[in-house]
């Protein structure tokens, strides 16, 4: 399915928003539009070609800014889904570092849209992360009306999911609970590896707002969410201090074996065509930026992508159909003396959403066991077995190829991982010297 690529500068004025009443932790928040301020940001767009093979959903996520620039890590982690099934997708700048620029965590350089490319981006101007939530906004209004945005003229368009990973899910977070009553933009959220306390009401250079340390998702929402957590959201960003039980329209997945960022994010994912069996290998690499980072131990090369992709048609269907997805295994936790989670002799995750690289390893996948900077700490860790172990496990390449076949069809059953991935996955272990 072939797919273009647009992209356009989106302008307008954009309010700032204050509290009315106290920002508790519940998060059921009112909020009053302030301040007001002029802005002109960049929005990606992202379609089938031809307009027969639109699914009538637009997946519309803030870009993320935490590494000085605008990124996509849900498009790159789900991108194949996406695409295999006919979605559009659009990129918000919704943030000042992705315009005007600012450093990244862990002392990443500046790559913000005008100081990379000033000739390209020199009139855009983003008045700050205060107006972000109502930008985010705007772009939404502009999706749904017809005509707005070239791309998208001539398609129609039913469903605009909002989401968001990293520090993108602490703002959803906030947008969530203090303008969604407002606007009700979107038809749906997946907040994707969010900590115990979401982002600012308001920040610096306007008054500053902060919000309470740890916050849920406030439950009288109309629309459905989906949150998605890693090993390390729980632990290392303490989102396990607010779990949040399921209702009629939220859900919680926690999968065993990830970490908030991965191998797939920065090696593999970027250059996934969707239709190759070794992508779904695990891969041992220290460098999750080639050239820029390098970290002590190999870092993650878990499941998160492929579950993530299953998450999104999970939501999709939810938001189209109003059934949501069964409710899923939480990871064992301990909290004494520290948020702890729970792991087999082989050191895998106990408990949380179950998939072939930790019911049948050939590594220890956690979101842990990385030292020194934070972006390492991120990126957490899988350790190959020696093999020893392996041959133990495994002492033939038939009795791991059972193993993996049974792991992946109970996956695929509860939905959690989507078939076509799992055809992948089997041809990738099928091929592999596991047992031999």
């Amino acid at each position: 399915m072939g797919y273009t690529q647009s992209e356009y500068f989106v302008s307008g004025t954009a309010s700032a928003y204050t509290n009315v009443g106290a920002l508790d932790t519940d998060g059921v928040w009112t909020v009053a539009a302030g301040e007001t301020a002029p802005y002109k940001t960049r929005i990606l767009v992202y379609r089938p070609a031809k307009r027969h093979q639109f699914n009538r959903t637009v997946i519309v996520e803030w870009l993320n800014v935490s590494g000085g620039l605008d990124a996509a890590p849900d498009w790159i982690m789900a991108h194949t889904e996406l695409i295999r099934h006919g979605y559009a997708w659009v990129g918000v700048s919704a943030q000042f570092v992705g315009v005007e620029g600012g450093p990244g965590i862990g002392g990443l350089p500046s790559m913000g849209l005008k100081p990379t490319d000033p000739n390209r981006y020199g009139s855009l101007s983003h008045p700050g992360d205060s107006f972000s939530y109502d930008i985010l906004s705007q772009v939404g209004a502009a999706i749904r009306e017809p005509g707005t945005i070239p791309a998208l003229q001539d398609l129609t368009i039913r469903r605009l999911i909002a989401v968001g990973e990293s520090q993108s899910a602490f703002r959803l977070v906030t947008y969530i609970n203090a303008l969604e009553p407002i606007h009700g933009m979107f038809d749906g959220y997946l907040v994707h590896s969010r900590g115990e306390s979401p982002a600012a009401l308001s920040q610096s250079p306007q008054v500053s707002i902060p919000v309470p340390g740890q916050v849920l998702i406030r439950t009288d929402l109309q629309v459905p969410v989906l949150t998605f957590q890693t090993e390390t959201d729980l632990t290392l960003l303490g989102s396990f201090r607010i779990r949040q039980p399921d209702t009629d329209l939220i859900r919680l997945w926690e999968v065993a074996g990830t970490a908030h960022a991965d191998s797939y994010t920065t090696v593999a994912g970027p250059t996934d065509q969707g239709d190759d069996p070794s992508v779904t290998n695990v891969i041992f690499t220290t460098e999750p930026v080639p050239g820029l980072i390098t970290c002590d131990v190999p870092i993650n090369s878990g499941p998160q992508h492929v579950v993530l992709k299953a998450a999104i048609h999970a939501l999709e269907r939810w938001v189209r159909r109003g059934k949501p997805p069964a409710p899923a295994p939480l990871l064992d936790v301990v909290t004494d003396p520290a948020i702890t989670i729970q792991r087999d002799p082989l050191g895998n995750a106990l408990g949380g959403i179950r998939t072939p690289w930790v019911d049948v390893p050939v590594a220890t996948h956690s979101g842990g066991g990385q030292v020194g900077s934070i972006l390492c700490l991120l990126f957490g860790s899988s350790i190959p077995l020696d093999p020893t172990t392996l041959d133990q496990l495994y002492p033939t390449h038939r009795s791991y190829m059972q193993a993996f076949r049974k792991s992946t069809r109970e996956a695929v059953r509860q939905r959690h991982i989507r078939g076509r991935d799992a055809r992948l996955m089997r041809k990738a272990a099928k091929a592999s010297n596991i047992g031999d």
